[in-house]
């Protein structure tokens, strides 16, 4: 072999051998990390201390086994070729089903309560309209009426305007006056049966001023002399204890002749009584107050609900009520049912079908959109004792405003705590309050509105009514009771539930998927690159300056003590002040080059070659005498 190639395998057999032909895995491994791509496995070897290179070592890990197992479940999903068919069929829970009868109370059991406000309410309408029983329609002069009279004209007059002016003449007196005060029209869901140009209305004072005054006025006598007869009454059967009312309304048995639900045979002990201020005893169905609630399998009239009603038309109070029938409202068994609001009427000798869609809606709160989960953020009490509503917050807040500024709580909602309804004897400025508070609250400016917000979570049915004549013509034996029976059926059209829910557009994990596509894209960075850039950008180069920042409060520490004590710097404090230059501090050893860029000192003069000494060439001994065993050596 020549010289120059044993040379070369000399040497590559001393060097050490790296990179793939590296002859031990630890030094492949080695080298595959300090050269790859992959940042994990290169911060594992370049990593100083053993706590940092044991989190990378687990943190890469880590991303290995998440890896995988996101690729196994893409490989599996792919090669699955199997179809799944799956049909439900499922069953819903039936709604509740609230029923009143149009008229609240019994009118033969009401006549010793109301026998002195029909009576004068009798004698308006003959005066106005000349109705009278049993006698032709003829008008009576005001002159005829009886002057005795009562306090109810003196409580509330009732008042006849001439041309839209506010010229009128008192029903009960017979004079005419001149009125001021605000006037609000309230046009008329009755058809006036008298002078087209008559406006009837009435005056409502402050008692505590009386130059305060509102008119209310409307198009039909027959609706302002009903709104008058109103106000009276409630103040009548606000004095009445509950009890009694309840005895005086229509009871089960009266109101419910037969039932049906899913095929199947019921009686009143499926439904619940209830009292309502303005329509008395109300039945709901499968309300699940004894914690069962029913539910169909079946779409279809015939597995619904199937009730006929015997509403008792003779018995109605004909100056409060001016419809007959039923009126009913479907809701859910936690919901209030305000029927006086959204309730359905049904009418008698007719058969009703009303086919339902169930839809289940939920809406996303804060800060997605302004609804309220359980209304338990909403600085207004709940009177109705269900779960919370935007009705429920409304009414409960009117309420509350009445009893603050009224000092009496109206009669057709709630009591609130340690408040009782309004009545002439101990609130006389009631009705007047009332009106002009229910003003504020229609044009929004009692606030109500703003602090009532709508429930996230509601059910919703949707209603879908028919009707038909019932029962037949051609049964003589019916005809007498047509006009008494009422026939309901209430059922699902079909089992299909739609729920309807927001689901925000922009979630964590999309923010994080953008960031990730935006860093790979155009930096080829992934989680592990960026968790590096965190460790270097940051840790470390806040460690960096920390650890300057030290030295230098540690070396100006020093230097004012040693002024304090006057003590020379010292030769280790030298030392050390060398390692803060920046030029020596590298990791590679000093070379000629770096030495010639340190800095020179300040005071001391530049070092010289000195010139050479010439004299010092002399060979000179460094003893005076020769030793002794020098001698003894020249002597031999």
């Amino acid at each position: 072999m020549a010289p120059g190639k044993k040379i070369t395998a000399r040497i590559k057999r001393t060097l050490p051998v790296r990179g793939p032909q590296a002859p031990t895995l630890s030094e492949l491994m080695r080298w595959y990390c300090l050269n790859t791509n992959t940042h994990g496995c290169r911060r594992i070897v370049v990593s100083r201390g053993r706590l940092r290179r044991f989190l990378w070592i687990l943190l890469t890990l880590s991303a290995v086994g998440l890896i995988i197992w996101q690729c196994a479940e893409l490989l599996m999903n792919y090669y699955s070729a199997s179809v799944s068919v799956t049909v439900q069929f499922q069953k819903l829970p039936f709604p509740a089903v609230t029923i009143c009868n149009i008229n609240p109370y019994k009118y033969s059991a009401m006549k010793d309560y109301l026998s002195e406000l029909d009576k004068e309410t009798k004698k308006a309408l003959e005066t106005f309209y000349g109705f009278s029983e049993g006698k032709s329609k003829v008008r009576r002069s005001v002159d005829e009426w009886n002057s005795s009279g009562s306090d109810f004209f003196q409580q509330i007059p009732l008042l006849k305007f001439e041309d839209f002016s506010k010229t009128v003449t008192d029903f009960h007196s017979g004079q005419k006056r001149k009125i001021e005060g605000s006037v609000f029209h309230k046009d008329s869901s009755i058809v006036n049966s008298g002078d087209s140009n008559d406006i009837i209305g009435f005056q409502l004072c402050d008692a505590n001023n009386s130059s305060e005054c509102a008119l209310y006025t409307f198009s039909s006598g027959v609706n302002a002399i009903q709104e008058w007869y109103k106000l009276h009454y409630m103040n009548i059967m606000a004095q009445i204890p509950l009890e009694t009312k309840e005895k005086l309304s229509y009871s089960a048995d009266d109101l419910l002749l037969t039932c049906f639900f899913d095929g199947l045979s019921c009686d009143k002990r499926h439904f619940t009584r209830f009292h309502h201020p303005l329509h008395g005893n109300c039945y709901t169905f499968n309300s699940g107050e004894n914690g069962t609630v029913l539910s169909t399998s079946t779409g279809g009239s015939e597995y619904g609900l199937q009730v006929v009603l015997y509403i008792d038309e003779a018995d109605y109070n004909p100056f409060l009520v001016t419809s007959t029938g039923a009126k009913i409202i479907v809701h859910d068994q936690n919901e209030y049912p305000f029927i006086e609001d959204i309730g359905t009427e049904i009418e008698p000798a007719a058969v009703t079908s009303i086919g339902m869609h169930f839809t289940q809606s939920r809406k996303l709160s804060k800060p997605y959109s302004d609804c309220t989960e359980t209304g338990a953020d909403i600085p207004v009490e709940n009177l109705y004792n269900k779960s919370y509503s935007l009705q429920i917050c409304l009414h409960s807040c009117f309420q509350k405003a009445m009893v603050d500024s009224c000092g009496c709580a109206q009669y057709a909602q709630p009591l609130p705590a340690g408040a009782e309804y309004c009545n002439y004897k101990k609130n006389p400025n009631w009705m007047y309050c009332y009106y002009k508070l229910h003003e504020k609250f229609v044009k929004e400016q009692l606030g109500c509105q703003q602090i009532c917000k709508d429930a996230c979570s509601f059910k919703e049915w949707a209603l879908t009514t028919s009707i038909a004549q019932w029962p037949s013509a051609v049964l003589p034996s019916a005809s007498p009771l047509r006009t008494d029976l009422v026939n309901l059926m209430v059922f699902y059209k079909d089992l299909n539930e739609r729920f309807i829910s927001e689901n925000p557009a922009n979630t964590l994990v999309i923010l994080l998927s953008n960031f990730g596509g935006q860093l790979g894209l155009w930096m080829s960075c992934s989680v592990v690159c960026v968790i590096e850039i965190i460790e270097v950008f940051f840790i470390d180069s806040l460690s960096i300056v920390m650890r300057r920042q030290w030295q230098k409060a540690k070396k100006w520490w020093n230097n004012r003590q040693r002024e304090r004590s006057g003590k020379p710097p010292q030769a280790g404090d030298l030392e050390r002040q060398g390692h803060d230059n920046p030029v020596c501090i590298d990791e590679d050893l000093p070379t000629f080059n770096t030495a010639l860029r340190l800095p020179l000192p300040q005071e001391s003069p530049l070092p010289r070659t000195p010139p050479p000494n010439y004299s010092t060439l002399r060979l000179e001994t460094a003893f005076t005498e020769q030793l002794p065993d020098t001698l003894e050596l020249g002597q031999h």
